[in-house]
């Protein structure tokens, strides 16, 4: 069994997994590389074979016909044979430094027979053109050099989250809790980090910048604009996980505050984009996600809904979204995001 399967999901990625995959080969014969060609029309699927052909027990090529991001990701995990799993996106990439000291700990824990449901490390934003690189660090919410359960964490700061771009999970959990992530849908990341978190009962923080996520393609699915346009998909994805995760049934408080926080963001980034397209079909469709969140769960509508940042995205009329249009943007300027 290898230690850990990196799933890379590809689409017309040829300009820039060069880049993802040789960060990765460091790992050797310790990982498995799994190169999900996801039906590209570019040389995607012929840098994939030719890594396959020159790293044949490191790497893996797989093809299939085109199911979106989340499809390939769910191709991944079926192919997987390591103890552990992390998705890494082809065009971003892992600090070396990093990659070997988490392996270093996997290995450490496997040779003394220790398994743990989740790996948190930190992750940092490779804003295009920012010197400056905003990193999502977790020392103040995590105990650091041992394993943990969620009775031992702090609290979450705002703006302060857990990203598909921070976990490292156990490969046989994401089989056993049902992940399956939509196909053709874009923002399934914020599924495949919440949907498992209810069956994580021990965890390790390893607080180093390990993954380096880039923005600042315009066609990439963070942009503002492509968000707009692809909003139906965001809802989506916020619908899902409400029906998906019943945070009445979570017994651990402090899990459950987390998983509230979660999707309060995820509800609000769906409120603010609908605002942003300034359009009355959008600004209609927003008054029905708040209508599906308050039919599905009374208890989670009164806290979203009248939490501070849910009265702030429903403030009437052009001046109130306006308003909530500012307090977004200082917000990105804060966090770090888009």
């Amino acid at each position: 069994m290898k230690l850990l399967s990196v799933v890379i999901p590809c689409y017309n990625s040829q300009e820039y997994m060069r880049n993802c995959i040789d960060s990765l080969l460091p790992g050797g014969e310790d990982v498995e590389l799994l190169i999900v060609n996801d039906g590209s029309r570019d040389q995607t699927a012929v840098i994939a074979n030719e890594y396959a052909k020159k790293y044949p027990t490191i790497v893996k090529a797989i093809h299939q016909v085109n199911a979106g991001h989340g499809g390939a990701v769910n191709t991944g995990i079926r192919h997987a044979s390591g103890l552990y799993l992390k998705v890494v996106d082809s065009d971003d990439w892992v600090d070396y430094p990093s990659y070997m000291k988490i392996l270093h700990k996997l290995k450490t824990m496997a040779r003394n027979h220790t398994v743990v449901d989740m790996v948190v490390s930190n992750f940092v934003f490779e804003k295009e053109g920012k010197k400056n690189k905003k990193v999502m660090k977790y020392e103040n919410v995590f105990p650091q050099n041992r394993i943990f359960s969620w009775d031992d964490i702090g609290r979450f700061r705002k703006g302060q989250y857990i990203m598909m771009h921070s976990l490292i999970y156990r490969t046989n959990l994401l089989r056993e809790c049902g992940l399956e992530l939509p196909k053709h849908t874009f923002y399934v990341d914020n599924l495949f980090v919440y949907q498992p978190l209810q069956y994580v009962k021990k965890m390790i923080y390893i607080d180093v910048n390990f993954y380096r996520y880039f923005i600042g393609r315009n066609d990439q699915s963070v942009n503002e604009k492509v968000m707009i346009k692809r909003i139906d998909q965001q809802i989506k994805v916020n619908k899902l996980m409400i029906e998906l995760v019943k945070l009445d049934t979570i017994e651990n408080p402090k899990l459950r505050e987390y998983m509230l926080n979660h999707i309060e963001i995820v509800t609000v980034i769906s409120a603010i984009m609908l605002i942003r397209s300034g359009t009355p079909e959008n600004l209609e469709k927003k008054k029905e996600l708040w209508n599906f969140i308050r039919e599905r769960d009374f208890e989670l509508y009164h806290n979203l809904r009248y939490g501070m940042l849910g009265q702030l995205m429903n403030l009437p009329g052009r001046v109130g979204r306006t308003i909530s249009v500012g307090a977004y943007k200082i917000s990105q300027k804060i966090v770090g995001f888009n």
